[in-house]
């Protein structure tokens, strides 16, 4: 019983030490270039001159650099390059995504981290985040390189009311969310279906949707997903150097991460809301089919261990791959891995 006390009153310290650092940056970041007295701070926030003092110093540890005159008050130099949620939310405008974002410096997997929140009753629409994995994964248990300060290493916590066969659409959502902010910031990739984006022939993003859940009913969906922001040459292992990248390597400029997170999420909830509320997923479905790297191309296809050539014809309005197989008969393709000709090493 003394421990769970403990636990609540360490738990409640944290919080309140992470809302008044959120008012104090407000107030210095309303004012612009100009100084803020730690009287008016101290009047704003009803705390003591000594407070404000040990949270200015706290804001300094997360990277902020503040300047402090005496008679004067404190301004911001610079802001670090941190995507936490008082980073971020300015450009947010969702109304349930990313409003209650859980930020690391560090973690072994967001997703794995998402999976344990979403157990214990997280909120939907709950963003973990990271600025770095030290275990990131990828489909089929693959490693995902996460380098610090580089990337957008992300999970979603999502409560939907679909029916389980539905669940393959909303790895598209995230897919046609992230190509469209990547596209709003002038960067020109595809889709290869149904869960990678990619860049001159290279993977600059994967998603990973993981579930709970019964035959007739979703406990909650975790979509993983990580974007090569702004990864330089040396931070690819040698082994992926032929089939991964970033966008800053291939557009050699330095991609604001807060405005590309900040758009993928306000995207992303513009489309799972038509798609659970309104059943509509047509928007969803133009982004993927038009930006589709696999629409008119050979292809590799391994579904539950077997390997199949077709050609990829079209991507149907329920999202399935449409392929024609090697008899010249059409199937409809839910799920598998894909490759083709060129790219990630697939070059038959």
């Amino acid at each position: 019983m003394e421990y769970i006390t403990f636990f609540r009153t360490y738990q409640n310290r944290k919080v309140g030490v992470h809302i008044m650092k959120e008012k104090i940056l407000k107030l210095l970041k309303d004012s612009g270039n100009e100084f803020v007295s730690g009287e008016k701070i101290s009047e704003a926030l009803g705390v003591s001159r000594a407070a404000i003092w040990k949270y200015i110093n706290i804001i300094k540890e997360d990277g902020y650099e503040i300047e402090a005159i005496s008679r004067k008050g404190y301004r911001i130099i610079s802001t670090p390059d941190i995507i936490t949620y008082e980073e971020i939310k300015n450009y947010l405008h969702t109304e349930y995504i990313g409003k209650n974002i859980i930020y690391y410096d560090s973690i072994g997997s967001t997703n794995s981290k998402a999976k344990e929140l979403a157990e214990s009753g997280q909120e939907h629409g709950t963003v973990i985040i990271s600025e770095e994995q030290t275990s990131g994964r990828g489909r089929l248990g693959r490693n995902w390189i996460s380098p610090k300060y580089k990337g957008i290493w992300m999970s979603i916590i999502l409560r939907p009311n679909i029916i389980t066969e539905n669940i393959s659409q909303i790895t598209l959502l995230g897919a046609a969310a992230v190509q469209k902010a990547t596209m709003k910031m002038g960067i020109k990739t595809s889709i290869k279906w149904p869960n990678d984006i990619v860049l001159n022939s290279k993977k600059v993003c994967g998603i990973l949707t993981e579930m709970s859940g019964e035959v007739d009913h979703i406990n909650y969906l975790v979509m993983g997903i990580g974007i090569n922001v702004n990864l330089k040459e040396e931070d690819l292992p040698l082994d992926l150097k032929d089939i991964a990248t970033s966008l800053k390597l291939e557009t050699g400029e330095y991609i604001d991460r807060k405005i590309l997170l900040a758009n993928v999420l306000n995207i992303f909830e513009e489309l799972y809301k038509a798609f659970v509320e309104d059943s509509n997923i047509k928007e969803t479905i133009d982004i993927c089919r038009e930006n589709s790297i696999l629409i008119g191309k050979e292809i590799q296809l391994v579904n539950r261990g077997k390997v199949t050539t077709a050609k990829a014809i079209d991507i149907s309005d329920q999202g399935e791959l449409v392929i024609e197989n090697s008899k010249g008969q059409v199937e409809y393709v839910v799920s598998g891995e894909v490759s083709i000709r060129g790219i990630y090493g697939y070059n038959k």
